[in-house]
Order: C-alpha cells, then structure tokens, then sequence
C-alpha cells in the first residue's frame, strides 16, 4: 500500500460494444452491465456496492436529467449524490478530475463512472415514427451536481460563413495544419491516411472496437462509394463514427479501499495528475489554427507535477474525432507523429473503436487499465477534446504509486493572456487564403467553400461560396492570390 492512503485510483474498468445479431440495449442497459463487468474485476465486488457517487457522461440518445438516479435504482446502490455532465469529449475527464480531487481530500472512498450511447436502436424508432421504450424520468429530476460549463460553441460569423458543426471546423483546421506542414493537397491526403491507418490498425487487436477490419491506407484516403467524401480533405472513414451501441464504466476508489478490498497491486491504476482549460473560446479568434496553447499548458502541468517528460509516457491515447485534433495534440506534445513508435491510441480512436457521444474517453481510460496492467511501470497518457478543439482536458495514469499526492491543474489563466484575432465583417478583401474547407452532399459533390483569410491587421475574416469556380480553385491547391471564395 502506498503511504498516501487518499491516492485515487482506478480499480476496475468494464466496457461492452453491442455486436450485429446480439440483442439491442438500451443505454441503461448498457450502463449497468459495463458496471457490472468493472465490479467483477479482481478484488473489486464488494466496491460496487460502497458506491458514494455515481457520475454518468451526458447521453445524446438518452438525455433523462439524472441518469445516475436510474443506474444506482438498477444496480441496488444508495450513493450520497449523482453527477452528470455537460455535453463534451471531456466529460469523463471532468468526472475523473473531480472524483480524484475528492478523493484525495478523504471526502470520497468509491465512486462510479460510466456512460454509453445507443444510436442504432434511437435511429430506427425515429425513422419509424415511434418512441424507443426506454426508462423516462420526471422533467423536474435533477442531480445533485453538474460538472462542466457551456455557452453559444460558435461566433456569429462563424455561423454566417457555414461553420455549424465539427465536420465544418474540423477539415477547416486541418488544411491549416498542412500548410504549416508544407504539404500539398496530394500529399497531405496520403498523409492521413497512413496516420489512420495506423489508429485501424489498433481497433484491429482491440476487442471493444466497434470496427475491426482495418482498410489499407489508400483505402482511407480515397474517396469512393463506401467511403463518400465529407468536408475536404475528410472522406468518412476519417470521421468519428457515432452510429455504435457502446458502454463503458469504471471504478474509482482511494488507495485504502483498494486495501480493505483486497485489490492486488498489479490491479491498481492509480491517477497521478490531470489537468482542463480551453483554448480562446470562438475558434476564429485564435492565432492560428493549427495550434492549441491550451493542450500545450495542460500537458506542462500534469506531466510538470509528476516529473516526467513526454518522451517518457509509454501509452497514448490522443483524442481523435478528425485527423487534426491529434495532429494539433501531437505537435503541442511535442510527439512526431512521423517517426514516434508509439500507437497515438490504445483503442483505435473515435473511428475505428467508436465514437460514443461524449463518452468516448470512458473506453480510452477503462483500455488504458489493462495496457497498465500488462506494464506496470508504463505511464499513460490521455487527452479528451469539446466543442471546436476548445475544451481539453487531460489524466496521467500508472500503476505505479505517485510519488507525489494527485492534482489537478486549470491553466486558464495562462491562455487567456495569450493574444487573440478580432474576428472583421465579412467583406471582399484581397489576399491569399489563410485555410478552407469544401463541403460535400451526400452524392458526392462538393457544395459550398468556406475559407478564411487574414486582414492586414491581423483581424481574420470568414466568407464562404457556392460557386463552381471557386470551389474548384481550392480543391485544387489555390491558396494565394486568386482563389476567392467571398
């Protein structure tokens, strides 16, 4: 036992992706078998039931106001409070940090967290004009607490030009990361190709993985009948895939609850540090596109208290909604996603493994368990993203005691003082095309060119087009002079 018997930590961790032929589950459903698989980890029975706190990541397919009410009926657990979250990727990061910080203070021994989204059963009973039959809940239900913090995601000139949704931003950030790479649009695809290729081919050996059968490279970067072109240069296996059945729940508990239950050292993940802040909150105010100062000071400050570098985490897991969240993630990390041996996932990423709603960071921390359990002095490290690359948040894990007792970091401070872009009215000004993106209908022809450029003040200026020619000038590399999509 560590001499700190408030270290908080991760003691067993169930996932469950329901497959083709097996029985549709509700998220309820879901929820509470993946807690049941966690409790049957070694030593960790009878910790199910000391649970103190159930905390449930925000559900799109089934957004009742107090989920964890409903678990804890089904599971037979009386806990002193629910949390839930905010829509965000960073939600099970949000319940982490806030689970370990109380833990480490002594004011919590057990806590739950779990979440899941069951898009395949919500999408039939809508096409069919029918209720899914899932638990409700009274409208005047709450939780006791709700964690995270949102507001409008988008400026009103962002929504003016035809950035509504990630897959306008997304893209958008992506050509900006391959001008600074030097890149042309030729090669940049290739490029990302290789670099999914390589998150396929994890979902591959992962058994939770919603996709298991990893395309070649050039499978993923050309464009075809089964992989539609999306917003350039994503085609949709370059997407997250949202239309899975997934669970996943994991079991929080300080370091002498893990000794009372016996839980065997190897068994014991413990959370050294994490760190959130978000980046300048409208995406066109930031200085450039293809950076994320907040992942840079999030990272400084989980890996600054436990002392180590980069170079020395031996697992990964970086976010990975679109190529250009881990390109940005990578590069602020200081990890060459070029020549780094090391995976950027532990379970093939929102893609391959699956893209659960908020939730998918549940599944990256409860498959970081067990590569920890199989090096037990590996350091893993994992990112979770919201909104726009907006949101970041950030945990460290081993299972190696902390040599130091668990924080938690909020840099915000630090971003904000960094210099933002005025975001101009839309007008005709001359110059080159700072970044863009083409939008496509789902028949695969492209619809709309939205692009951004810089004024001579620094100021950023969005407009966007449906005309044929412009279109065509960007997709085809145009980016100074004359490529005008106003």
């Amino acid at each position: 036992m560590p001499a700190d018997p408030h270290a908080p930590l991760v003691a067993g961790a169930g996932q469950h992706s329901r497959r083709p032929g097996e029985r549709e589950m509700s998220p309820l459903e879901l929820i509470v078998r993946t807690a049941r698989i966690a409790s049957e980890s070694p030593g960790t029975g009878r910790l199910l039931e000391r649970a103190e706190s159930v905390r449930i990541v925000d559900c799109l397919s089934w957004p009742v106001p107090d989920p964890g009410a409903l678990v804890a009926e089904v599971l037979g657990v009386r806990p002193a409070e629910t949390v839930r979250t905010l829509t965000s990727g960073t939600g099970p990061l949000d319940l982490l940090a806030d689970a370990c910080g109380e833990i480490q203070a002594g004011r919590l021994d057990v806590a739950l967290i779990a979440g899941a989204e069951a898009i395949v059963p919500l999408m039939r009973a809508t096409r069919e004009g029918r209720p899914t039959g899932w638990p409700e809940q009274s409208p005047g239900a709450s939780p006791t607490r709700l964690l995270g913090s949102d507001r409008a995601a988008s400026h009103e000139a962002e929504t003016a030009a035809g950035l509504l949704a990630p897959i306008h931003y997304y893209p958008w950030f992506e050509n900006a990361v391959r001008a600074a790479a030097g890149r042309t649009p030729d090669e940049h695809r290739e490029w990302l190709g290789q670099l999914w290729r390589r998150f396929a081919e994890v979902a591959e050996s992962n058994p939770e993985a919603w996709t298991r059968e990893a395309p070649p490279a050039r499978g993923i970067a050309t464009a075809g009948e089964d992989n539609r072109m999306v917003a350039f240069p994503y085609s949709k296996l370059m997407t997250a895939n949202i239309q899975v059945d997934q669970g996943a729940a994991l079991l929080l508990c300080s370091a002498r609850a893990a000794e009372e239950a016996g839980i065997a050292a190897e068994d014991r993940m413990f959370v050294h540090a994490s760190a959130a802040a978000h980046d300048h909150w409208f995406a066109a105010s930031r200085r450039d596109l293809h950076r994320s100062p907040a992942i840079a000071a999030c990272a400084r400050a989980s890996l600054g208290h436990a002392g180590i570098g980069v170079d020395e985490i031996a697992h990964l897991d970086l976010y990975s909604c679109f190529p250009s969240a881990v390109q940005i993630a990578a590069g602020e990390l200081g990890v060459d996603l070029a020549t780094d041996s090391r995976p950027p996932t532990v379970t093939g990423g929102l893609s391959f493994a699956g893209g659960p709603g908020s939730n998918y960071v549940t599944h990256s921390l409860a498959t970081m368990r067990e590569r920890l359990r199989e090096d037990p002095d590996g350091f893993g490290f994992l990112t979770g993203v919201g909104w726009y690359m907006t949101k970041h948040a950030n945990a460290l894990l081993s299972a190696r005691p902390p040599a130091r007792p668990y924080a938690h970091a909020g840099p915000q401070a630090e971003v904000d003082a960094l210099p933002r872009r005025e975001i101009a009215a839309a007008a005709e000004i001359e110059g080159p095309v700072e970044s863009f993106t083409v939008t496509y209908e789902r028949d695969g022809s492209p619809s709309r060119a939205i692009a951004s450029r810089l004024r001579d003040d620094g100021s950023r200026v969005l407009s966007s087009s449906t005309d044929a020619d412009a279109i065509q000038a960007l997709l085809a590399g145009a980016l100074a002079g004359g490529a005008q999509a106003s």
